[in-house]
């Protein structure tokens, strides 16, 4: 099977800041039903019974389904993590969903968890899916490459030269704000932009370089979580140069669409459609044929 729904997507002009590239996207009109997603969504998010670095405990007491996209960063517990697969959790439903340590060295008292401002970064959530991919051929299992995920927090810690008591992910913002008052700015005024009417995701290309998609099935799902896309895809200075081009985003998004999937039950409502080849890597969640969020990425160009 191939990713759904992306072979009719269109491509708009893009927004350049900072050497990065943001290319809206505009799927074919759907019919998803009402999904809440983001911070208004009144998800609670906690520790399992008897924690467990792979796994966080999620509560939807709406009634309506509550979308938690792959790569949402979540802060507290007994330390931060990163969702492996974007779920939809049913209504009035508690469950377990799989996630990765983004802060190593902290392993304690448990704190109430919170969404942070931004995503996890590109690359770790690269990392990320390329590990759950093989552990899903390998035993059917979401883990990821924990491993691959601290080796990539590490090498962005470095770069930055950013000091993280605990090697936390979440510090790398200071590397993109301290002593960077203007570059600051501009990341937060983007942020606060908001996605173009109709807009449902973002194509993400460093110089000329594709590097990665979140695309979303109705644009109140982007909406709710533009800025924290934005602030992580800017979280880095990119080194591939070269002008963006439509062009290239429309072949790597088909690239994406007709690479053979992997097909799933969701962990919650919906079925995952995996992606993992040499040149792209990825996933997407559809309800009833329809899709509900898909993101992709192609690798690092400075590596």
């Amino acid at each position: 099977m191939n990713v759904p729904s992306l072979d009719t997507v269109a491509i708009g002009w893009p927004i350049t800041r900072l050497g990065v590239s943001f290319f809206p996207v505009y799927p074919a009109t759907n019919g998803l039903p009402t999904i809440e997603t983001g911070e208004a969504a009144g998800l609670v998010v906690d520790e399992l019974e008897q924690p467990s670095v792979k796994a966080l405990r999620v509560r939807n007491p709406g009634d309506k389904p509550v979308l938690v996209v792959e790569g949402e960063h979540f802060l507290g517990g007994k330390q931060n993590r990163a969702v492996n697969v974007t779920v939809l959790v049913p209504a009035l439903r508690d469950m377990e969903i799989p996630v990765s340590c983004l802060e190593q060295g902290r392993w304690g008292h448990r704190r109430a968890a919170r969404r942070d401002e931004a995503f996890t970064a590109s690359r770790v959530r690269a990392a990320k899916n390329a590990g759950v991919a093989a552990s899903m051929r390998r035993s059917g299992s979401r883990d990821g490459d924990q491993g691959a995920v601290w080796r990539e927090v590490d090498e962005m810690l470095n770069r930055g030269a950013v000091q993280s008591a605990t090697a936390a992910a979440a510090d790398m913002k200071r590397a993109a704000h301290h002593g960077q008052p203007s570059r600051a700015a501009t990341i937060e005024k983007l942020a606060a932009r908001g996605p173009l009417p109709g807009q449902c995701g973002i194509v993400v290309v460093h110089g000329r370089w594709v590097t990665a998609m979140d695309l979303f099935g109705a644009p109140h799902l982007l909406a709710a979580h533009w800025g924290a896309l934005v602030r992580s895809h800017l979280l880095e200075s990119p080194v591939a140069t070269g002008k963006p081009s439509a062009t290239a985003v429309l072949e790597v998004v088909r690239r994406f669409a007709s690479a053979r999937a992997q097909e799933t039950p969701g962990v919650g409502l919906g079925v995952e459609h995996r992606v993992a080849e040499e040149r792209v890597t990825g996933h997407a969640l559809t309800l009833n044929g329809t899709l509900v969020h898909a993101a992709f990425f192609t690798g690092n160009p400075g590596k």
